[in-house]
């Protein structure tokens, strides 16, 4: 797998298939390092934390804790790092080859691997395709779709038409174990489905009664803006010009934002710890249950728990709570053994996801290597997590 990614990509993940075991090792730096360190042309702050540090994720911390580092970020080819002290580093000036200076992980690494995902609390107020060319059923690049709402645009505006496609909310207790997550999926209109062929997740949240945490958006496409409403016209037409997916009725619209993504992005753990159980994987883009490397998940949290992009988690299938036979005799059948009756076996690790869009109430993360395939209801923990 890590001979297709870049060599950006390559050493991120390399540094994070770090095992379990070293998760639970001790803080600081590692005994047999060098009083000094040259940093190297494609080193990155992973890279260097991995090598020295038996908890790389502290690394931006120990930066930080050296007031002389005007930007812990602005490392460069041929600075010298000073190792001489368990509980010090520090950067000297070096012969330095080059201007640029070394990123974490630059846009460039992922952003083949990204979805143009979005989440807003509600759409049923953004302008929406009314009719396309020729009264086709779907339309393309090269065609034109006829949209209401925009009436206040001028030619030459661009749009993004963007699909409501899932609904992400929590649901009230049930009275049986616990509080539930779902997503439903929606119509052509943004309308909740009564599809009986849907897929629950069950997952113990913190919260009680009912919460909306958003409604998830795809772009299919974009358009420039070439007439207004004119000459007794109820829509604006909107010229098509990506080689994105078909435009129908009932699509949306939102102006085309021209930096969707952070140019690049600093690996960091999540600034605070969530109750067990709160972080889970609420979806995995045009996956069903289930994902692996470089797939992009939808995860319960958000900027409001403190998550921002370059957030790191450890992905974790929850431990399965099963009968002990031995104690209960080999026959007996598990619905006739209470809940806390049963054993509960630990939680196994999967891999890493790494945050790169963030709301309030969601957040969309990139899985940057994993032992086991990543699940819808997976937890996410911190990644020094040792279970």
């Amino acid at each position: 797998m890590l001979q297709h990614l870049s060599q950006g990509l390559r050493t991120v993940c390399a540094v994070a298939l770090l095992t379990v075991a070293t998760y639970a090792a001790a803080q600081g730096v590692r005994g047999d390092h060098p009083d000094t360190y040259v940093v190297q042309r494609g080193d990155t702050l992973w890279d260097i934390a991995g090598k020295f540090l038996q908890r790389p994720w502290l690394w931006p911390e120990i930066w930080q804790a050296n007031p002389q580092i005007q930007n812990p970020h602005l490392i460069y080819p041929g600075d010298v790092i000073s190792l001489a002290y368990l509980d010090r580093v520090a950067v000297q000036p070096g012969p330095r080859e080059e201007v640029a200076p070394i990123n974490a992980i630059p846009l460039s690494d992922i952003e083949p691997f990204l979805k143009d995902l979005r989440v807003v609390d509600a759409f049923e107020h953004l302008p929406y395709v009314v009719g396309l060319e020729e009264d086709r059923l779907r339309a393309v690049q090269g065609q034109v779709a006829y949209v209401r709402g925009v009436a206040e645009a001028s030619p030459g505006d661009r749009f993004a038409v963007v699909r409501p496609t899932t609904r992400y909310h929590h649901l009230q207790r049930s009275g049986f174990c616990c509080d539930t997550f779902s997503k439903q999926d929606l119509d052509f209109r943004g309308r909740r489905t009564l599809d009986t062929r849907q897929y629950w997740a069950d997952v113990v949240m913190p919260d009680k009664g009912k919460e909306v945490l958003g409604y998830e958006l795809v772009q299919v496409n974009a358009g420039t803006i070439t007439r207004g409403e004119v000459g007794g016209i109820g829509a604006s037409t909107l010229a098509l010009d990506d080689e994105g997916r078909e435009v129908r009725i009932g699509d949306r619209l939102i102006p085309v934002d021209a930096q969707p993504y952070d140019l690049q992005f600093f690996p960091h753990p999540p600034a605070q710890q969530t109750e067990y159980g709160r972080a889970r994987v609420l979806a995995v883009a045009d996956m069903l249950t289930s994902g692996g490397p470089r797939d992009v998940i939808a995860v319960s949290i958000g900027a409001r728990e403190g998550i921002d992009n370059g957030t790191v988690f450890s992905i974790w299938r929850e431990g399965t709570n099963t009968v002990d036979r031995v104690e209960k005799g080999k026959d007996r059948d598990a619905d006739t053994v209470f809940f806390e009756n049963k054993v509960r076996l630990p939680d196994e690790f999967a891999g890493h996801a790494m945050v790169f869009r963030t709301y309030d109430k969601i957040a969309y993360a990139l899985v940057m290597d994993s032992i086991k395939p990543t699940r819808v209801g997976y937890h996410l923990k911190h990644p020094d997590a040792p279970y």
